[in-house]
């Protein structure tokens, strides 16, 4: 593959990276084998990069040394990725906020391509709660995150971000074009976005994009389940986000006036 400006990506980075991000989309280890058969890499020359790998810490293996999964330098990268982002700074106090006035979960997410992934989670205080970790990947489009996001784009950059047909992660996800379309232009129009049991079944979550950058990259939301939503849960909850957003604008304005 060439990309524009006649750049040619090298070969052996290109499959150290599809290893890298095959491991960290796999929920468990997995086999010599399967990888090979996955990224159509020899066996051979996958076994050389696996063992390069393992000699620097971005993968183990199991006791068999015959299933691979990621090591813990992959671990320190991505917390160093956290760590230097000067938005989970700026927003780590509202979302602790958020986290008080309501109990419920909460997150941050960034868009990244078709998806959302979690970077910043506060945890529900209830047992009945949305299962999340950070780092995960969703697709945007079943998310109220994603969804908040995606509407800051025209319609006519969705076809650049999103494969037709949207996969359905409930019965409830909206993978119809034209119902997508709509559901952004209510975003826009509301400012803020709503996932009714779209990602997981009994779930509902509100978010709202965070104006740092044009078009926006990151998102905050809450989730909370049906059963505890209430009348009035809607208006409240979205009410809290649109002055989490205010406080975040208020203290960007601070940081670029000091």
């Amino acid at each position: 593959m060439t990309l524009p400006g006649g750049f040619q990506p090298v070969k052996s980075s290109t499959r150290t990276l599809e290893v890298l991000e095959a491991l960290a989309a796999s929920p468990q280890r997995r086999s010599l084998v399967d990888l090979a058969r996955a990224l159509d890499i020899p066996k051979s020359s996958l076994h050389g990069i696996l063992r390069t790998m393992a000699q620097r810490g971005w993968v183990e293996s199991d006791p068999t040394g015959t299933r691979f999964g990621l090591g813990v330098r992959a671990l320190q990268v991505g917390a160093a990725y956290l760590t230097s982002d000067d938005t989970m700074g700026l927003l780590g106090g509202v979302l602790d906020d958020l986290s008080r006035q309501f109990g419920e979960t909460v997150h941050l997410g960034r868009l990244d391509g078709a998806h959302i992934v979690y970077l910043a989670k506060r945890e529900s205080v209830h047992p009945l709660r949305l299962y999340s970790a950070i780092g995960r990947q969703l697709p945007a489009h079943a998310t109220a995150l994603g969804k908040a996001l995606l509407a800051e784009r025209p319609d006519d950059a969705l076809d650049g971000l999103l494969t037709w047909p949207l996969p359905a992660l409930t019965p409830h996800t909206v993978t119809d074009p034209d119902a997508l379309r709509a559901e952004l232009a209510a975003v826009r129009e509301h400012g803020y976005a709503v996932d009714r049991e779209e990602n997981t079944e009994g779930i509902v979550c509100f978010a709202t994009a965070v104006p740092l950058a044009a078009p926006a990259t990151d998102a905050i939301s809450l989730s909370v389940p049906v059963a505890r939503l209430g009348a009035a849960g809607e208006d409240r909850i979205v009410a809290a986000l649109r002055r989490a957003v205010d406080q975040v604008q208020a203290a960007r304005g601070l940081l670029s006036t000091a």
